[in-house]
């Protein structure tokens, strides 16, 4: 009994112990903090990677596919049997998107995926990043009235009919002014003929859209009628179009890119978040890609934006864009005598499954030696992200460890400075017949009373700060003036942060286990003191 009362004495009025109850504190509080970040942030992370991406990933080695994927599909039903969800067979080329921006056509490079509409919300939760609500609800490559989000203004078919119906009166403007200048150059060669007074008059009129009083389009746009001007352009086999195409009425085969792909994210000069769109639904892009085949040959393919899609994630928004599976193939050359190809197959497991032994039963079915096959885990195709990840956790945790661990030399002074002081003491409590065991129990119960204070001080204080974590960082913006946390950055509107109880408890029990092995050293000292050298030394 007496070591307890001891121990607790020394803990209430030696105030030194409080630096290193304060250092314990803010170690405990920090790691608790950090880890519940960085776990927000891989979990996010996961979980819009997996969403974007099945769970395991058959691909052919080749941009030609292979064929006959329905009978693939059978087949992997059959291996997987009860642990496969959903399957469904896409097309998967590099491209190039092209877009007019102020009148001028702009390149980028993008990875064009064929979908099918029916099949691929089995396998993907790509349909809840769109920004229409009803594609949100069922997914299709069609041009809607409404349901955008508000941060597009106008789009959908209210926006394509007023850039198509300014086109339009450019062109017939243009065409117009063309006509009568022709005519002045025939009569300079020919001499005058008999003209109407308007024609005459018309003649200064200058070939130029602002001249003319005709916006070409209002910041973003694309061309109205390119089968026209161009048919074989929208006709990758080289037909001639013969069917009248009214932009206002009618849209090219549908096409959902990504968010980043249509957009740059910046800041005004208030600081406020601001995204300016480089095109979006309603315009018209071209799409320049590889035909299949022995020789391949570059299609250019006119699409109509119907969506666009956002993720969150960097490496999707920027570079994939998806449109109908039939319509790649057709314009890939992808069906030969009936059989369609595909480049991949997407596969879904059901909750529970073995990720991991479900692939390797996909390997041993479709072996590297016999299939040019390339069979993957979702986890395994980032893999380089998802290491790079967990080793920065790790190095965070080791260096936030540290902390703790000056906390512990810290004890470690203390308590030698306090059987420096207390030698008496100990003699006295040797004389009158307390062990050694006692003696160095009491020094070790005063190191675990040290570390459960500190650590539960600052578990309480970690979780706290956790919980108001946003509230937090928003006070901190208001004082230092400056962001904490970059949406143009991270895209995220919120600092993500999950508690898990099993690192909480860990960090704590770790914390305590320090402060008692930091008092082993001066508890055995105390321990090894003679009850007569100690009261001849005081």
């Amino acid at each position: 009994m007496y070591k307890l009362l001891l121990s607790w004495r020394y803990l209430r009025t030696r105030y030194i112990a409080l630096a290193s109850i304060i250092s314990v504190t803010l170690g405990v509080a920090t790691l608790i903090i950090v880890n519940a970040v960085m776990a927000g942030f891989s979990i996010e992370m996961h979980k819009r990677l997996n969403d974007m991406m099945s769970d395991i990933m058959f691909q052919a080695t080749g941009l030609n596919g292979f064929p006959d994927p329905e009978a693939h599909i059978a087949e992997i039903k059959r291996v997987l049997g009860d642990d496969l969800e959903g399957a469904t067979a896409t097309v998967t080329v590099p491209a190039m998107l092209s877009f007019q921006f102020r009148g001028q056509w702009v390149p980028t490079h993008v990875t064009l995926i064929g979908i099918d509409e029916e099949t691929y919300a089995s396998v993907s939760d790509f349909r809840k990043f769109l920004l229409n609500e009803q594609n949100r609800k069922k997914l299709n490559f069609n041009l809607h009235e409404s349901g955008y989000d508000s941060r597009l203004g106008q789009a959908g078919w209210p926006y394509r009919r007023i850039q198509e119906s300014a086109q339009q009166t450019y062109d017939e403007e243009r065409q117009r002014i063309e006509n009568i200048q022709r005519q002045k150059e025939r009569e300079q060669q020919t001499g005058p003929a008999e003209t109407g007074p308007a024609e005459l008059g018309a003649s200064d009129i200058p070939v130029d859209n602002v001249a003319a009083g005709i916006p070409l389009d209002s910041g973003v746009g694309g061309p109205t009628d390119p089968s026209m001007a161009d048919p074989s352009l929208s006709n990758p086999t080289g037909e001639t179009a013969t069917v009248m195409f009214d932009g206002t009425k009618d849209q090219f085969t549908g096409l959902i890119a990504g968010y980043t792909v249509a957009s740059m994210r910046r800041r005004n000069k208030d600081g406020e978040v601001l995204d300016s769109y480089l095109f979006r639904p309603g315009d018209n892009v071209k799409l320049t890609f590889p035909t299949a085949g022995d020789s391949p040959t570059a299609a250019n393919v006119y699409f109509t934006v119907t969506d666009l899609y956002e993720s969150g994630m960097s490496e999707y928004d920027s570079t994939l864009v998806f449109v109908p599976l039939s319509e790649l193939q057709r314009a890939r050359g992808m069906v030969h005598d009936g059989v369609e190809y595909a480049t991949a197959i997407q596969i879904k497991l059901r909750d529970g499954a073995n990720l991991e032994e479900c692939c390797e039963r996909l390997r041993e079915r479709f072996p590297a030696d016999r299939f040019a096959y390339r069979i993957q885990t979702w986890k395994e195709m980032q893999g380089p992200l998802l290491a790079a990840v967990k080793m920065e956790t790790t190095i965070l945790n080791i260096l936030l460890f540290l902390i703790i661990a000056v906390a512990g030399f810290g004890i470690l002074a203390t308590f030698f400075m306090i059987v420096v002081e207390k030698t008496k003491d100990i003699g006295v409590l040797k004389s009158l017949g307390a062990p050694s065991s006692g003696v160095m129990s009491i020094f070790l119960t005063y190191g675990l009373a040290l570390g459960a204070v500190g650590s539960g001080v600052g578990m309480v204080l970690g979780l706290l700060f956790v919980a108001y974590i946003n509230p937090i960082a928003n006070a901190l913006e208001v004082v230092t003036g400056q962001e904490v946390f970059d949406p143009t950055i991270y895209y995220f509107d919120t600092i993500p942060a999950i508690v898990n109880p099993v690192t909480v408890v860990w960090v704590v029990l770790g914390t305590m286990f320090i402060a008692v092995l930091a008092s082993v050293l001066p508890a055995l000292r105390a321990a090894r003191l003679h009850p007569v050298e100690a009261l001849r030394y005081e």
